[in-house]
């Protein structure tokens, strides 16, 4: 069914029966304050809902176009954990090894028994880096390599659990340097080896030869707006901001920014941050989820790496309470899982992750299903984030209407 003309300029298709995900993108502009965004979703490996609409400038006088860039900020872990995750379908990595193991420098400063799983659990301890890093030294990975290397822990590494906001993709790029035999980054790995064979369009370090008018801007809000919304933000996570010792914001605040929208300048999405500067096509995010929710057959996923994804998390000895964001949360391989303060996915096997502003990709492997969303305007929710969120029920409602239909 194809989406009528609309003021702002809306584009895209659904499949039939899914039209009420696409009124409800509608909705978003008219009723929820939508700049511009995108919307997608694939189930059972047919792509199902692929939407855009608005505007990708901040003056609000050039379409979002089907073929517009955006930076996804931490939804783009779950794209640098599924890359992690095919470096153990094949072998290089294993979840339950040391990670000095593949990376001997990293074993300083009581690091020398920390786990790949417990690090990508947020559980190591290293969600704050103490030697300064700009866009100049993210660009050379053996500078940023040394200096995450010496890293010390801010707690007994298994005991805690803390968001590695911007800390953990640097680690999972120094891992997959090691463990690839022909020693790639985690952005030209994932570009090869997934984005190629999926044909779809997303960066690790946005190439040169893609211009800037197809990367969306990115409208920021204003400090003062955040007093508005402290209930829809923990409590405690914005006071830690405010607290220049506090673990959220050394957390948050290396590279020192004035806020995330300095990440989508071109410095920082030219180097590759894996844990916060994604820019692609929020479809090609869906594919990916939706690759994992169906097998990986075409990327080449093992069963055995599947299922270790959608396993129960576990929980460090100290509880649930993340010491950064300040609320009780769920991590496991890389991925935010369902939680008693987040729910999505059909049961407990989801697996994806959320970013800034507002965005959210992630697989339910019950349903095999891939969904994804992404705007220009940055939000203030944690996770549920209004526009995502109505979208994401229109879809779990679609899709129960078409299970309900007679035969």
């Amino acid at each position: 069914m194809a989406v009528a003309p609309a003021k702002p300029p809306l584009g895209g298709d659904v499949a039939p029966g899914f039209g009420p995900v696409a009124d409800e993108f509608r909705r978003n502009f008219r009723d929820r304050g939508e700049l511009g965004a995108a919307c997608a979703v694939y189930l059972a490996g047919e792509k199902v809902v692929d939407l855009w609409g608005g505007y990708r400038d901040r003056a609000e006088r050039s379409p979002w176009a089907e073929d517009t860039l955006v930076i996804v900020y931490s939804t783009s872990k779950g794209l640098s954990a599924a890359t992690v995750a095919l470096a153990h379908s094949r072998g290089y990595i294993d979840y339950d090894e040391r990670v000095s193991a593949y990376w001997p420098e990293f074993a300083q400063n009581g690091k020398e028994r920390i786990t790949v799983r417990q690090l990508l659990a947020h559980q190591g301890g290293l969600c704050a880096i103490d030697e300064p890093l700009d866009a100049a030294i993210l660009g050379d990975l053996d500078r940023v390599a040394a200096a995450i290397a010496k890293q010390r822990p801010a707690w007994e590494p298994g005991t805690r659990q803390g968001y590695h906001a911007l800390s953990l993709g640097f680690y999972e790029g120094e891992l997959m340097r090691r463990v690839d035999p022909r020693h790639r980054s985690l952005g030209r790995f994932f570009a090869e080896e997934i984005a190629g064979p999926l044909g779809v369009e997303f960066y690790f370090g946005l190439p040169d030869e893609i211009p800037d008018d197809r990367v969306a801007q990115v409208r920021a809000y204003r400090r003062a707006e955040v007093l508005l919304h402290m209930d829809v933000m923990p409590r405690g996570m914005v006071l830690g901001f405010v607290r220049r010792g506090s673990l959220t914001y050394r957390a948050f605040g290396n590279p020192r920014l004035r806020g995330p929208a300095d990440l989508a300048a071109r410095r920082f999405l030219a180097v590759e941050l894996p844990a916060a500067t994604g820019v692609g096509a929020p479809r090609a995010v869906a594919a990916v989820y939706g690759e994992l929710a169906t097998g990986g057959q075409a990327v080449g996923y093992a069963d055995a790496t599947l299922d270790e994804l959608s396993a129960p998390p576990s929980t460090p000895s100290g509880g649930a309470h993340d010491l950064v964001l300040r609320v009780e949360t769920a991590f496991s391989l890389g991925f935010l899982r369902p939680s008693p303060l987040f729910r999505f996915g059909a049961t407990d096997r989801a697996y994806g992750h959320t970013g800034a502003g507002g965005s959210f990709g992630f697989a339910d492997p019950d349903l095999g299903l891939g969904f994804a969303y992404a705007p220009n305007r940055l939000g203030f929710h944690l996770r549920d984030d209004p526009r995502e969120k109505a979208l994401r029920d229109a879809v779990y409602a679609a899709i129960g209407q078409r299970e309900r239909a007679p035969a």
